[in-house]
């Protein structure tokens, strides 16, 4: 048994290919919508996926006003073919070969947390360039057809291969090797304007990570429509940890770097120091803490939080973090309680390193009943949760899980 850590290894640095969609970072980006992808061949399965895609469970459904935004919540970034391999003894050797028990593909990057805020029930619209390859339709079809996830603001790149990760997990841990190269910019014609409004799209919430010392002019643009802006931040690949590097932090609503990170831009000689000298720059900070779980403080009501981590079978953590983000997310723009968000962004990320893939790990609502009647509602140690009962009246505990397969996508047998 192991303790989940809620967010991904500190020091994996950050991918090689910057993020594409309305606006990319550090240029201008945002043009008319592209042309819609040309149609997939049909598949029998589609219907199936495309039914699976749609949330048995509405979080927001109570809550979201009758004048609210089409989307939830919207992002940008890039979308990774993700190949994992798991059930490894232990990392290759150089001059050996390994095999793995295990393998699966799925789309990766920024596929993670869209397809987490999908499976929670959140109308999500994603913007992002795809490569006109056989992997770039595979991600595509995946989170289109398969999770309902909105791709009308991303556009494909003619030429362009797709961005391709390679995740090797053992011991609970993981390597990853990527290759990939940044997609051309749009035309010089079609720079970004701050003032027009079909990108970023009005959305009740957007989600970032932040990148030292690389602006994102979109996440001003949708805090100044109202947007509440969630933002997580990756290992500073320069050394410095200055928060002023983060261009971006005054207009977030919510910001959740790992124990790392935060003891780092702050100074702080623990984590929970670190969470209250973040609540200066922000409305809410959230530290995860691995093992130890996580602590919030919300600098409005001056309310703290903190939950322990949940132990599990570890097999993947891929895309930990971006449902433990997701998770907060879901349950902020429904309103719940400081304790009982952190709890519920805890479970979701447990969940998900439970089987390998990283956006096709993403637990959705009935997952989450089953965990609770199963298990949570029976230990005295998992009381965090017992909000988790009267959330959970109208939400179904059966359905297909889906899950990261082996292939890109088994050829449908004719007849």
């Amino acid at each position: 048994m192991s303790t989940v850590s809620t967010r991904e290894n500190p020091q994996a640095g950050s991918p090689p290919v910057s993020g594409q969609g309305c606006s990319q970072p550090g240029r201008p980006g945002r043009g008319p919508v592209a042309p819609p992808h040309p149609a997939h061949p049909a598949h029998p399965r589609q219907a199936h996926r495309a039914a699976l895609s749609r949330p048995l469970f509405d979080p927001l459904a109570a809550v979201r006003p009758s004048d609210a935004p089409r989307w939830d919540v919207y992002l940008t970034g890039t979308v990774f073919l993700d190949i994992i391999f798991t059930g490894l003894d232990s990392a290759p050797v150089r001059g050996t070969e390994s095999w793995a028990r295990g393998m699966g593909s799925s789309p990766g990057g920024i596929a993670n947390m869209a397809t987490a805020l999908a499976r929670l029930g959140l109308r999500t619209s994603l913007a992002a360039a795809f490569g006109d390859d056989m992997y770039g339709d595979y991600c595509r079809e995946e989170l289109e057809a398969g999770e309902g996830i909105d791709l009308s603001l991303s556009h494909t790149v003619p030429g362009w291969h797709s961005p391709v990760t390679v995740s090797m997990a053992y011991e609970g841990e993981r390597t990853m090797i990527s290759h990939g190269h940044e997609a051309p910019p749009k035309n010089a014609a079609t720079a970004y304007d701050p003032d027009a409004p079909e990108c970023p799209p009005p959305a009740t919430a957007c989600v970032s990570s932040l990148v030292p010392g690389r602006a994102q002019e979109w996440i001003a643009t949708a805090a100044r429509r109202g947007s509440r802006i969630f933002a997580d931040v990756g290992w500073d690949e320069t050394g410095r940890w200055d928060l002023a590097a983060l261009a971006e932090l005054p207009h977030c609503e919510a910001f959740l770097p790992n124990a790392a990170e935060a003891m780092r831009y702050t100074r702080a000689d623990t984590p929970y120091a670190a969470a209250h000298a973040l609540a200066e720059q922000v409305p809410v900070a959230v530290v995860t803490m691995g093992a130890d779980g996580a602590y919030a403080v919300d600098a409005r009501t001056g309310e703290t939080a903190t939950v322990p981590g949940i132990a599990v079978e570890a097999l993947d953590t891929t895309g930990a973090g971006d449902v433990f983000v997701a998770g907060f997310v879901t349950s902020s723009l429904a309103g719940w309680p400081l304790a009982d968000r952190l709890a519920f962004a805890g479970l979701t990320a447990a969940l998900s390193v439970q089987e390998f893939g990283g956006s096709l790990s993403a637990p959705g609502w009935p997952e989450i009943a089953a965990w609770w009647r199963r298990v949570g509602s029976q230990e005295p140690s998992c009381g965090h949760y017992a909000f988790l009962s009267r959330i959970l009246t109208d939400c179904a505990a059966s359905s297909p899980p889906r899950r990261a397969v082996p292939t890109l996508g088994f050829r449908d047998r004719e007849g």
